[in-house]
């Protein structure tokens, strides 16, 4: 997969990308992330990306020249169509293709299920980063395929956000985690929390490793492990419960 993200705080993403899973992912050749920073994108001496919002109001907005500037040199570069001059003329994103993305709270939340889509249908991601009091809406409505919120809080700007949906999402690409079933038991997966997991030695400190772990009984192992991910998801996320039984 090829992501591009533009943002105007590209020093924060090398640390963010560049290590752990990430970074042999890349060396693999298995994900490929370009950061780009947006005021490349701008023409005057002072490298504008906001401006007063019409109407009046507290905050700045992010100006659409630079985004979509930025949008379209990106597509040039990746061999994907322009962007249409005008909204009305706005290119449906074709699945399997390039796909662009705002990070914005207002979006549909991130999940597993969401992640495992991208990965499995789009080649190519530009992520665009929002800022101040979000960005100009003619971006929403002529550049962007779908916006995407972490969660149901505000941050500072998009970066975080931008790495969360690249970690997560990267994790169901073929060949990046090393065990295929690693991505098909944890937590969300199939709708539960995941169970607790245990390692050597089996007493550290008095507290023993349940015995069903140690017996060697495969059904009782995947018994117990469903029990526990039933009723661990019962006690901190009981809304996941009910998504499940409705």
């Amino acid at each position: 997969m090829w992501i591009d993200v533009i943002t105007i705080f590209p020093e924060m993403f090398p640390a963010g990308v560049g290590v752990s899973i990430l970074k042999r992912a890349q060396q693999e050749r298995r994900l490929r992330i370009n950061i780009h920073n947006l005021r490349d994108y701008t023409h005057d001496a002072r490298r504008t990306i906001d401006d007063r919002p019409y109407g009046g109001g507290p905050g700045m907005v992010m100006k659409p020249e630079p985004i979509f500037e930025a949008v379209e040199a990106i597509r040039r570069a990746s061999g994907h169509a322009a962007i249409p001059p005008h909204a009305g003329e706005c290119l449906q994103v074709s699945p399997g293709r390039c796909h662009t993305i705002l990070m914005s709270p207002q979006g549909e939340r991130l999940s597993s299920t969401l992640a495992q889509q991208l990965a499995a249908t789009a080649e190519h991601l530009i992520i665009i980063c929002g800022h101040y009091e979000g960005v100009d809406e003619r971006v929403r409505s002529a550049l962007v395929s779908r916006a995407i919120s972490i969660g149901d809080y505000i941050l500072t700007g998009g970066e975080l956000p931008a790495m969360v949906l690249i970690d997560c999402l990267a994790r169901f690409l073929p060949g990046v985690i090393g065990h295929a079933q690693a991505t098909q038991e944890e937590s969300f997966t199939r709708g539960w929390l995941e169970y607790p997991q245990y390692t050597r030695p089996p007493v550290f400190r008095r507290m023993a490793v349940p015995q069903e772990l140690l017996s060697g009984d495969h059904e009782r192992i995947a018994c117990w492990r469903r029990l526990q991910a039933v009723t661990r998801t019962l006690a901190s996320r009981p809304d996941l419960a009910e998504v499940k039984s409705s």
